[in-house]
């Protein structure tokens, strides 16, 4: 297991090198620039022209691609043209609020995505298959963005339970020192803080979490129907196991593999930056950051904010490989 670790990690060089370059050209190729960007209405040739002999942006792309290169191998991201902030600074203050919205929207997804297709594989044909098939189908059709404002004017504008925007309410105060609202509000025992930083969590974390759900339902429905007609089964019910046995030791735990490696995708994807739900809800996190960045023409951050959500992307699939021999010991991974 330690080889697989190690190749896998090393693999992450040249994912990481190919995606740099692509980010790189793809940044270098939008329309305008960082001059642009903070120059507005003010910009003329030569004040254009001194912001990008100032950052570097005068010189060939090769140079500024070797010179960005030299400055992330010491683990320097650079700093924001328009903040003035390390990137790195940028990315611990916005990461914690993209980690808990795709938490809470992946354990939203898995609490009800696992039972629904397992339930509804039981009842194959039934009311609650066709139901559920059709539910599916709906979440993985109706964008997250549409979703997003239709909860927003239900629950926020025709109702008035829940908030709009943002993590939490500004009258609440309370120290954030490590950004993860829930655990800060949690360490200063402040009930009413984490009572309203959940209700802020709860639409984007339901509109993000739809996709997610309705996939899993799926996988988990057919992995349920297609392990319960396998020999081993059939076995165990005929040598009078109870049906609730059956289900959980063989069932179940054997239809997990597919169900893990699916689950491990859609985490990944939502730790990679939940734009659209962050944008509607104007919640800010990875993705909200990285939307600002598009905006303003701010290379470093939109460079460093990719390759660090990319690292995370390969580390969540690495720990759903390794979980692998965890959920079916007759995997064995090398």
């Amino acid at each position: 297991m330690l080889r697989f670790v190690v190749r896998r990690l090393l693999l992450l060089v040249p994912i990481l090198l190919g995606l740099s370059i692509l980010v790189f050209g793809w940044i270098r190729a939008l329309p305008g620039g960082p001059a642009e960007a903070l120059l507005g209405e003010r910009a003329t040739a030569a004040s254009i022209a001194q912001i990008e002999k100032q950052y570097g942006l005068d010189k060939p792309i090769y140079v500024q691609y070797g010179s960005y290169l030299k400055t992330v191998a010491t683990g320097d991201l650079g700093s924001s043209i328009r903040t003035r902030q390390p990137v790195v600074e940028e990315i611990k203050r916005r990461f914690p609020a993209t980690v808990e919205l795709a938490f809470a929207a992946g354990l939203f997804s898995i609490i009800f995505g696992i039972p629904l297709g397992f339930f509804a594989a039981k009842r194959y044909g039934g009311f609650l298959d066709h139901a559920s098939l059709v539910g599916s189908l709906l979440g993985i059709s109706i964008p997250v963005f549409f979703l997003g404002i239709v909860l927003k004017y239900i629950f926020s504008v025709k109702l008035g339970l829940l908030p709009t925007v943002g993590r939490i309410s500004v009258l609440i105060d309370v120290e954030t020192p490590t950004n993860f609202y829930i655990l800060d509000s949690i360490i200063a025992l402040n009930g009413e803080a984490l009572w309203d930083v959940l209700k802020h969590l709860l639409l984007p974390a339901i509109a993000l979490g739809s996709i997610p759900l309705a996939i899993i339902a799926r996988i988990t429905r057919a992995a349920v129907l297609d392990v319960q007609n396998e020999d081993y089964v059939r076995t165990a019910r005929a040598k009078g196991v109870s049906p609730g046995i059956v289900d959980r030791r063989h069932v179940l735990r054997n239809a997990l593999l597919p169900i893990t490696t699916i689950i491990g995708l859609q985490v990944g994807l939502l730790l990679s930056g939940a734009v659209l739900t962050e944008t509607v809800f104007a919640f800010p996190g990875m993705g909200t950051l990285l939307v600002d960045a598009i905006d303003n023409r701010d290379f470093p951050v939109l460079q460093g904010g990719i390759l660090f959500l990319a690292v995370i992307f390969v580390f969540v699939n690495l720990l759903v490989d390794l979980s692998y021999a965890v959920i079916n010991p007759r995997i064995r991974l090398s």
